[in-house]
């Protein structure tokens, strides 16, 4: 439909398997799941449902019968009770306890906690597989010295592998608060309308055991052993809070590269890919802009944002819950989830394909290294017998008049042919090409790369190890 308004997050950045998970069949399957699960727990611990109710209810669990449930909803305008009513149509014989002794937040809520659950188990996979592509990268490129940059002015040399390690610590950092938050993750539970799970003990006549058990039973068919020890009505929506964050410090890791790799493309050191049909202006046929790493951050920006939305949604849940979370929550936890799922399936594109120019790099260290030897040239004419304080005004002459060439006349830095030139720094003159060498300049850089990669990065790499196969998927 071209006349109705359609989420980019869908038609254009997020992957099939992330809006598969946020999906309508994703969510009522799991209600219908959550009932099965109910229902059977219930009958495991003494009331009268038969095995034909719940065969029958399993017989509709994957078959949604989606016009009932909305013609129902229109009507009585309770998204839950409409789907009972629903699922009743088909499981006939089971209409009397389906939903028995629960609060609609009974599937909703829990539900949710398991769609959040998938959710980030398939950004971890994903942000695995940029961590892969990333350490190949560094690898690679971990003796290639490059100017280091503060304050974005240049500084003492790193290395190009160097660099894409500060890229992976972010991740790396992210990686294991993600395994912290998903070892936390617990279902909402059986517990009522208000938490307190007064029906559930009428329904077993006082038996507190029976309803202990009658939550442990369902956490542990729906495949999470644990359940929050109290609630209001609702889980509590800071964890809501926590999961956006999580999502957003990965958004800020993915923003943090793609701005380094957008400067980078300005200064021709290096390159996001770029496809031999792809078109970079309207207007300018040559350019070459880093659409993909502009597209990062935009969406990534969005997700940086969200946190401060659930933060008010947490902070104004009155008492056992009040209902103004819910529209709110359809919209910023799918959402955030799609939109870092794109950025990730960017990021990967990016990190597995980016171009370095050696060349490039190497100019621009050559622009900036004479400045930067100077210290060392010092320290040789020294040990050669020469004065150090004199050697030092020497240079500094010969620094401010090349770096005057350099800013007022726009020529090349000649400040080590002057040094060559001048017979206080005879004693050097054989060396100086040996001095410059770049790697001279680098420290541990290479072995940094090395060292950190074996001690953090591999053991992420080889716990994961089915991740590492995942390619991304760009639609524009």
């Amino acid at each position: 439909m071209k006349d109705t308004y359609e989420n980019p997050l869908i038609t254009r950045y997020a992957g099939r398997d992330m809006a598969a998970v946020f999906s309508d069949d994703k969510r009522f399957r799991l209600w219908r799941k959550l009932w099965i699960a109910l229902a059977e727990s219930e009958k495991e611990l003494g009331l009268p449902i038969t095995d034909a109710q719940i065969a029958e209810m399993r017989q509709y669990a994957d078959d949604i019968n989606y016009e009932v449930a909305e013609a129902r909803e229109h009507e009585v305008r309770h998204d839950v009770m409409a789907h009972v009513y629903a699922f009743g149509t088909q499981a006939k014989s089971a209409m009397p306890i389906i939903h028995l002794g629960a609060t609609s937040c009974y599937v909703t809520d829990n539900a949710e906690i398991l769609t959040i659950r998938d959710a980030l188990l398939l950004i971890k996979t994903k942000l695995v597989a940029v961590i892969d592509r990333l350490t190949k990268f560094a690898l690679a490129y971990k003796d290639l010295p490059t100017l280091g940059f503060t304050h974005l002015q240049p500084a003492q040399l790193t290395t190009v592998g160097k660099r894409a390690t500060l890229w992976l610590q972010d991740l790396e950092s992210d990686y294991v608060d993600l395994e912290h938050l998903l070892s936390t993750v617990k279902l909402r539970g059986v517990k009522g309308t208000t938490g307190t799970q007064a029906s559930f003990l009428s329904l077993f006549d006082g038996d507190h055991e029976k309803v202990k058990t009658l939550e442990k039973k369902v956490a542990e068919k729906m495949g999470v052993g644990a359940t929050y020890g109290v609630t209001g009505q609702t889980y509590s929506r800071k964890f809501d809070y926590s999961v956006v964050c999580m999502l957003s410090k990965i958004a800020q890791s993915a923003y943090k590269f793609a701005n380094d790799l957008r400067i980078l493309q300005n200064m021709k050191e290096m390159e996001e890919p770029f496809e031999s049909t792809q078109i970079g202006s309207s207007a300018m046929a040559y350019k070459r802009n880093p659409m993909r790493s502009e597209r990062i951050c935009g969406l990534a920006r969005f997700v940086i944002s969200l946190p401060v939305n659930e933060a008010i949604t947490s902070s104004t849940q009155w008492f056992e819950r009040t209902l103004d979370d819910s529209a709110n929550k359809r919209i910023t936890i799918a959402q955030a989830f799609l939109a870092l799922d794109g950025v990730l399936n960017l990021y990967l594109n990016v990190a597995e394909n980016m171009v370095v120019y050696p060349k490039t790099i190497y100019k621009h260290i050559m622009a900036e290294l004479p400045f930067m030897s100077t210290e060392v040239i010092l320290m040789e004419c020294v040990k050669h017998g020469g004065d150090r304080q004199e050697l030092h005004e020497l240079i500094r002459k010969h620094s401010m008049e090349s770096a005057k060439r350099v800013k007022q006349d726009g020529e090349d830095n000649d400040l080590i042919d002057r040094i060559k030139q001048d017979a206080h720094f005879k004693a050097i003159h054989g060396k100086i090409d040996r001095l410059l060498d770049p790697k001279n300049f680098i420290g541990r850089a290479p072995q940094q790369v090395e060292e950190f990669i074996a001690a953090e990065i591999r053991p992420i790499l080889d716990e994961n190890s089915d991740a590492l196969h995942v390619t991304a998927e760009i639609k524009v």
